[in-house]
């Protein structure tokens, strides 16, 4: 796992100011911490998370923690970079419904705002520099330290024997989507391969990093998996044809454990 990026200290302290502003959205009602919580686990305890007119929205909420080391952005994988995901969801009607414009706007009426954006930028808040605040930030959120890092490392005693055991994971052939430096995120793949895993659609989606999974529960694009021993036993049979024994299941649910990284000093997930 790579440590945070270099960046400049201004733009990421602006830039997690306006993660937790409400003035992104057109009615000042929510800000990205509403659907993605850093003081747990990144993301939303949600099965999917409910839009600005009261909707559920389509898919589940991923983490924002690692995402700047995937490959692309989003479930289906739309966006190539931070910028145009953001972007994205400033101006999606369901999620802030606003726009970068719109948001500059707002934030330019607003004294104390000017003056952090000329320290930052040397001119007030516009569209390209309130995009490049908030990516900037979430390129810093980036959680190294797993046990299975250590591990990696040279340190044998970072996972346990059951921990170990679970390391199955790579010989049953999940590492054929799930690797990398953010174990997932760096490829597309068609679910339900051999059987039925969850919603049909979409029908190809970019593999999820699986860094924090322990975390994040529910589980899958719909959310429908509700434990990770759940999504476990489903991802087996739906994407492997094979049926997990209880044993087996443990002992990757174990291995998954071992996955979670550290933000902040605490592991995430942890109370803050």
């Amino acid at each position: 796992m790579v440590r945070p990026p270099e960046i400049d200290p201004l733009k990421v302290k602006l830039g997690e100011r306006l993660f937790g502003d409400p003035r992104l959205s057109r009615d000042n009602s929510r800000n990205c911490s509403s659907c993605h919580d850093l003081s747990t686990n990144g993301a939303s305890p949600r099965r999917r998370d409910i839009g600005l007119d009261g909707s559920e929205l389509p898919l589940n909420t991923l983490t924002v923690f690692n995402a700047a080391l995937s490959f692309r952005f989003g479930w289906e994988g739309k966006f190539r970079t931070a910028e145009s995901d953001v972007k994205a969801s400033l101006g999606n009607p369901k999620i802030m419904g606003s726009s970068p414009s719109e948001v500059a706007e707002k934030l330019g009426a607003d004294a104390e705002m000017r003056n952090k954006f000329t320290a930052a930028y040397g001119r007030g808040p516009d569209a390209h520099n309130v995009i490049d605040a908030i990516t900037s930030f979430q390129r810093t959120l980036v959680t190294p330290g797993s046990r299975f890092d250590r591990w990696l490392t040279g340190d044998a005693t970072a996972l346990s024997a059951d921990e170990l055991d679970g390391y199955l994971f790579k010989s049953l052939g999940c590492v054929s989507c799930h690797q990398g430096v953010n174990i997932g995120g760096n490829l597309f793949q068609r679910h339900g391969i051999f059987h039925p895993l969850a919603s049909p659609d979409p029908a190809i989606l970019r593999v999820p990093s699986l860094r924090n999974v322990a975390t994040t529960p529910p589980y899958f694009h719909d959310g429908s998996a509700p434990t990770l021993d759940d999504a476990v036993r489903k991802m087996g049979k739906a994407q492997l044809n094979t049926m997990l024994t209880d044993p087996q299941v443990t002992a990757i649910v174990a291995f998954l454990h071992s996955l979670t990284g550290n933000y902040r000093g605490k592991p995430v997930g942890a109370a803050r």
